[in-house]
């Protein structure tokens, strides 16, 4: 009964949201429907993951769900690149980063932590993880420090070298972690009971709900810019905080329910794992993409702010998950940190 009324509400907020969206309502109603239907989205998601996850294990199926939730951003950002809304672009990629390793990981370790008083995940993942992270954090701050004494054809140059050689290296580290030493790295097999579907129905539900976010979370950012100028928010709050929380929910969900099973490896692998995506894969393919937009291509010059941030994210981040277990006081301590950013991205 209870998974019935959970099929009802995910087919009817959806629907509601596509027909206020279509039938241009009020844009605050347009987001409070759009909000609800992200929440039951998400959920469904969350369910066709954890199917996913039983087939093909924990660190596959928590991939598969951050690249499907990735690749509705990467969408959405590539038409905000379109339009040349760079600034907007990057405070976009800045919040998903921070709110994947900050609030996403952050809830999905309290809220497992206060289930089970400790769990754990493969140490050599966390470590690389943690390795991976910090490539990241370089990569970004270099061409900032340096992006002063460049001229715009030899930052626009950097830019396009910088993201090509971070897409290799994340290609590079898939191949490593999934084929050459995918056995390492790991996590034991648990048994949880049986999936929901069958593996071809699982794999189709995820597409379908993957499908059901891009819309949603387009439906919702579209409303966005009148919501904020309503209630007197900043572009750089609005960017780095709603659109990656809202961007972001699907993954939110799926993480801590994963956690919240004792499948700490699917949750970091989802929150951890989709941050990497973002800052090697996705904001490098927004770069090079943009340069065949025609007009000024976006170069990968964050600000300092939004540097700030990431630091601080992948700095706390990594100095909880490097020994490979957590427990619900580290979770809080993220979900501490990602406030005060937010607290202060508010006031700027």
């Amino acid at each position: 009964m209870k998974g019935k009324l959970f099929y009802v509400g995910l087919i009817l907020s959806f629907t509601a949201s596509a027909i206020s969206h279509f039938m241009h309502a009020n844009p605050t109603l347009q987001f409070i429907i759009a909000a609800i239907a992200i929440i039951f989205v998400a959920g469904f998601l969350g369910k066709a993951t954890e199917s996913v996850a039983h087939y093909a294990g924990e660190r596959v199926g928590g991939f598969l769900n951050a690249t499907f939730g990735n690749a509705a951003e990467l969408i959405i950002a590539i038409f905000l690149v379109k339009d040349g809304l760079f600034d907007v672009v990057k405070a976009s990629l800045t919040g998903s980063i921070i709110g994947n390793l900050l609030l996403v990981l952050g809830l999905s370790v309290f809220a497992g932590g206060m289930k089970f008083k400790e769990q754990s995940f493969n140490v050599k993942l966390a470590s690389h993880n943690s390795s991976l992270m910090i490539l990241g954090v370089i990569a970004l701050f270099i061409p900032a420090i340096f992006a002063g004494g460049l001229t715009t054809k030899e930052t626009s140059s950097m830019s396009m070298i910088v993201a090509i050689l971070l897409i290799v290296a994340y290609l590079l580290w898939l191949l490593f972690s999934m084929v050459t030493h995918k056995q390492i790295l790991s996590d034991e097999a648990i048994e949880h009971g049986e999936a929901a579907w069958s593996k071809s129905t699982s794999i189709v539900f995820l597409i379908l709900a993957t499908t059901m976010v891009a819309f949603t979370s387009e439906w919702l950012v579209g409303t966005l810019e009148s919501v904020t100028h309503k209630f007197g928010l900043s572009e750089l709050f609005v960017g780095a905080f709603l659109i990656a929380i809202i961007g972001n929910a699907a993954e939110h969900s799926a993480a801590v329910m994963m956690a919240m099973k004792n499948k700490m490896g699917a949750a970091v692998e989802i929150a951890i794992g989709s941050s990497l995506q973002i800052a090697l894969f996705v904001a490098p393919v927004l770069v090079i993409a943009s340069f065949f937009m025609g007009g000024t291509p976006m170069n990968i010059v964050f600000s300092t702010y939004e540097l700030a941030a990431i630091g601080v994210a992948v700095f706390i981040t990594k100095s909880i998950s490097q020994d490979g277990s957590t427990n619900w006081f580290e979770g809080l301590l993220l979900l501490i940190v990602y406030i005060i950013l937010g607290v202060v991205f508010f006031l700027v």
